[in-house]
């Protein structure tokens, strides 16, 4: 799988396959052998070139994801190019099953659908409510509530997946 990561102002060429079990990435070129396994949701435990990292992953709105490890923080945003087959004059719409993500930690105060219901690009899914506010988790694409995960009064971390859409 290629992929293009935007992070710290940079473009890297990513290019990710496994062999013999083992995780294999080229990073511009150059080849790297890694080994990465989740360790809790979100949190992944790296070997790479024989150094051990853990990173903690959030999705963030907009499709960037935030990157934590050690003392260090990142916001990148993948490009994946098989994602822009198929667009239609530049539409931004999100393809293939889409996970509905918690924005922020709180308690998950209303369930705006039900699985198996169709939904909008936008349509309101899941209200959290997080220090007194309330903030309205949207569709990320036209398409149907898959599964939903999250019940109500039920509290959630930041990045937890609440469900998805097909």
């Amino acid at each position: 799988m290629k992929l293009e990561i935007h992070i710290s102002g940079k473009t890297r060429l990513v290019e990710l396959s496994r062999e013999n079990g083992r995780l294999r990435i080229s990073l511009d070129g150059i080849s790297l052998d890694a080994d990465a396994v989740e360790v809790v949701p979100n949190t992944y435990s790296i070997l790479l070139a024989g150094e051990s990292h853990e990173v903690q992953i959030a999705p963030l709105p907009g499709g960037r994801i935030k990157l934590h490890t050690g003392l260090a923080e990142f916001v990148a945003e993948i490009a994946d190019p098989r994602s822009w087959r198929g667009r239609k004059h530049g539409a931004l719409e999100a393809e293939g099953r889409q996970p509905i993500v918690a924005p922020m930690p709180g308690k998950v105060i209303r369930l705006l659908v039900k699985e198996g219901d169709p939904v909008e690009t936008a349509q309101g899914l899941v209200v959290v409510e997080a220090m007194k506010m309330q903030n309205e988790v949207r569709s990320p694409k036209n398409g149907k509530v898959e599964r939903l995960l999250a019940k109500e009064g039920q509290a959630v971390n930041a990045g937890e997946i609440l469900g998805w859409v097909e």
